[in-house]
């Protein structure tokens, strides 16, 4: 008799833990069934990857293209820039040349006075002399 008592106590037990169960798969698959997701794919179009390289490579060479007209554009800037630079460094250096020959020519042509000056005050000097 106990036996048998024990039997109906597992008997009921698993009948309950079944039930527990059939329920807990039927909420899980409610759940599943609410987040699944359909997938289509069409795969009637083919891809080309040929096309889609051609059109990357078309584009890179487009913005190579604009960043060496931007840097061929920068670096003439600079270089008319720098050549104006240099112009006016040059007209500088032929305007401080004729400056230093005029200057070379009037220190001459003062070193000849000075020159003649100096004669003179000798025979001046020498005059006084002989007037003495």
């Amino acid at each position: 008799v106990e036996l048998e008592a024990k039997v109906d106590a597992l008997n009921d037990e698993i009948n309950f833990l079944r039930t527990l169960n059939e329920m807990e798969l039927t909420e899980l698959q409610s759940q599943i069934s609410d987040t699944s997701v359909v997938l289509s794919m069409d795969n009637g179009r083919s891809l080309d990857l040929d096309s889609i390289i051609a059109e990357v490579k078309a584009q890179y060479e487009e913005m190579a293209k604009c960043s060496r007209a931007e840097a061929e554009a920068w670096y003439q800037t600079k270089f008319e820039t720098l050549q104006a630079q240099a112009g006016k460094h040059g007209d500088d250096l032929r305007n401080t040349r004729n400056e230093i020959s005029e200057m070379n020519w009037a220190i001459q042509r003062l070193q000849a006075e000075i020159d003649n000056i100096k004669n003179q005050r000798a025979k001046l000097e020498a005059a006084i002399a002989r007037l003495r």
